[in-house]
């Protein structure tokens, strides 16, 4: 009788950081962190749960162990990673992906907050430009804008849903598809080749209007965190207005402020 056999389960795939452009006017730390936590939400199906180790991301990155040490501390106070002596450093499988809104950082660690987490584009196309955006447009009769909407990974559960406003001559190479895997000011930046100098961040409580309470699966006028951010270029230009709304119970928000 011929012996037959299954095919081997295929080994998970490696964990691989996302490289980072480091800005020296922040603490390294935190951006570190902030990378490390968007390539851990966003990683692939198979890769393996076991971290590199920490000299290993220390080079990656390029900064000292001990900074790459903070950065883990921060990941692991998160929930994130579990850190085992002699073991090694492993990502928690059932990690809740709710985090805090953090005003802190350059472009590359809000394109890290924001990246990771499962998006649908739930419609894109030209629009008036709206009452309340008019001031950050006043060369456009219209703008196109993108709604997407953010879920947990894990669970499937609505985190967040955005609506962004961008120019007419720059939503012409938007690739819609991209913005299902990244955030607008990433696709702009790396995809569009816009020049992205600063971006404005205002979070502030809101209660749920009906769209969102439908969209985030929340009670009609539950509190939400409400998040509005304006994208310049380097000639000044607002090119990109964000409106994003968190629910309340998943998200909360921090500033951290450095003392020289």
């Amino acid at each position: 009788m011929p012996v037959t056999s299954s095919p081997a389960t295929p080994p998970a795939s490696s964990f691989a950081p996302d490289s980072l452009v480091l800005n020296r006017k922040l603490p390294l730390w935190y951006q570190v962190s902030q990378s490390l936590r968007a390539s851990i939400l966003g990683r692939a199906p198979d890769a393996s749960l076991r971290l590199p180790t920490e000299e290993q991301l220390a080079a990656h990155y390029g900064v000292s162990v001990l900074t790459m040490r903070q950065a883990l501390k921060e990941l692991e106070e998160e929930g994130l990673i579990n850190r085992h002596r002699r073991r090694g450093t492993f990502i928690e499988p059932a990690a809740r992906r709710g985090a805090p809104v953090r005003l802190l950082g350059s472009i590359d660690a809000i394109v890290a907050q924001q990246s990771g987490e499962p998006t649908t584009v739930l419609g894109h196309g030209p629009a008036p430009v709206p009452g309340e955006l008019a001031e950050y447009f006043p060369d456009c009769d219209a703008v196109v804008t993108y709604r997407r909407l953010r879920r947990d990974g894990r669970t499937g559960e609505p985190t967040n849903w955005a609506e962004n406003a961008v120019r007419p001559d720059l939503a012409a190479g938007i690739d819609v598809s991209d913005l299902e895997r990244w955030p607008m000011t990433k696709v702009l930046r790396d995809s569009v080749g816009v020049r992205i100098s600063r971006i404005t961040d205002t979070v502030e409580a809101r209660l749920a209007d009906p769209l969102t309470a439908e969209l985030l699966e929340v009670p009609l006028l539950s509190p939400i965190l409400h998040y509005t951010g304006v994208s310049y270029d380097a000639a000044g230009r607002v090119v990109d207005v964000a409106r994003i709304r968190y629910r309340g119970d998943r998200f909360s928000f921090s500033v951290t402020v450095e003392a020289r």
